[in-house]
């Protein structure tokens, strides 16, 4: 009753495979590029907050000037 499924791939599929075969270590590069820009060390409750009482409030629209 079940049809089996077929073996397909799609062509982006094949090319990120040949391109890992072809570059070894990409995948490294990229968990570190990631952890570089993505992971960060959680901060704590008083940084936070701290964070948080140091920001500087912006008029609504910059370019008018007070008057």
């Amino acid at each position: 009753m079940f049809k089996k499924q077929s073996m397909y791939e799609s062509e982006h599929t094949k090319f990120i495979k040949e391109l890992k075969e072809k570059t070894p270590g990409m995948e490294e590069r990229q968990q570190a590029g990631r952890a570089l820009l993505w992971d960060k060390a959680p901060t704590s409750l008083d940084e936070q907050r701290r964070i948080a009482e140091s920001r500087l409030r912006q008029q609504a629209y910059p370019y008018q000037t007070k008057v």
